[in-house]
């Protein structure tokens, strides 16, 4: 009798489990809000097709890293001086093949090219990005991520692509983006119009919409700095660290741009890669780092900042520049400022 009762209130759960709504792919998600675009004519749509088609080959490789020999140093750097990983190489591959076979982009500016690659003279957008953010910490089973920034070409299609067209501030992106590969694999995007998260469910092979009108909070308890180069922060960072351990701030930090960033969009806090002696420019690239996540925290109500000036105000002077980068809850990047 009692095995008859637990039989069917395990059907009922897994039942109730069943008829749960999934959520908003993001092809319709996409489709549906087309037209916030000024210019929208389905190209916009289609790049983040490819993206998110790319994301899910990315994520498949990543899932199996331990399995394959794609783990480790590939053996050589790329042009910013990082030592690539296996997994950088294959995740530009993955990247490059999908935005040239979908034609909407002209020019893809990617961490591991010295130069810009030329897609398609027809195509309307330039493409900015990190393929495999913190790549190093998949050899110990650390969250990863990609990055990218979208921007729409400034000469006429079809003619050779100019240097207007690649060295945009930030503030000219039209959308920006990152995917997160962790417990579980997110998308989150802008287009201007707000912040939204998509979880990957893998059995379907779709990313849903899981997080809608992502907002971060304007205050939050947590730090993320590389504490190990305190020895070689200005007296500014150093007196705001100090601020932040009086007021019994949580210290937290990842070694994944992308998973900091992300913890701190829903949880609120702050990010910190300040110049160092090592490196007085700052460490993050602007074009393909800085400037994605700067436009999605604003569009959350955060904030991004060099410490001196609003990230997205700054003018690239090449493909691969440097920035000091302050970005999370509006409120402490502005403390962060005051110092």
């Amino acid at each position: 009798m009692q095995r008859s009762i637990n039989n069917a209130y395990s059907t009922s759960i897994e039942t109730s489990r069943i008829a749960q709504p999934i959520g908003t792919a993001l092809d319709r998600f996409i489709k549906n809000h087309q037209d916030q675009f000024a210019f929208a004519s389905g190209e916009l749509s289609q790049l983040l097709r490819d993206i998110a088609l790319a994301s899910k080959v990315v994520n498949r490789e990543v899932n199996k890293a331990g399995l394959i020999d794609i783990m480790g140093a590939a053996g050589s750097t790329n042009n910013t001086g990082d030592q690539q990983q296996k997994l950088d190489v294959l995740a530009n591959i993955r990247f490059t093949r999908a935005l040239m076979k979908g034609g909407e982009v002209c020019a893809l500016v990617s961490e591991e090219s010295e130069s810009y690659v030329d897609l398609n003279n027809e195509g309307k957008y330039v493409i900015a990005i990190d393929p495999l953010d913190g790549s190093s910490n998949i050899d110990v089973n650390v969250s990863i991520g990609t990055i990218f920034s979208i921007y729409r070409r400034k000469s006429i299609a079809g003619m050779p692509i100019q240097e207007e067209d690649i060295l945009q501030k930030g503030s000219d992106q039209v959308a920006a983006g990152y995917i997160l590969y962790g417990s579980s694999t997110m998308l989150v995007y802008t287009t201007g119009h707000g912040v939204n998260g998509f979880t990957y469910e893998p059995s379907l092979g779709e990313y849903f919409l899981s997080h809608p009108d992502m907002q971060m909070p304007a205050d939050g308890k947590i730090y993320s700095i590389n504490e190990g180069s305190a020895n070689s922060f200005e007296k500014p960072v150093k007196d705001y660290i100090q601020h932040c351990k009086d007021n019994n701030y949580t210290a937290r930090y990842i070694g994944s741009l992308v998973a900091d960033f992300h913890r701190n969009l829903l949880k609120g806090g702050i990010y910190i890669y300040p110049a160092t002696a090592k490196d007085p420019q700052g460490k993050l690239r602007l074009m393909y780092e800085c400037n994605a996540l700067a436009f999605i925290a604003e569009q959350a109500g955060g904030k991004a900042s060099s410490g001196k000036a609003r990230i997205l105000d700054l003018e690239p002077r090449h493909l691969h520049e440097r920035t000091p980068f302050y970005v999370g809850s509006k409120n402490m990047v502005t403390k962060a400022e005051s110092f």
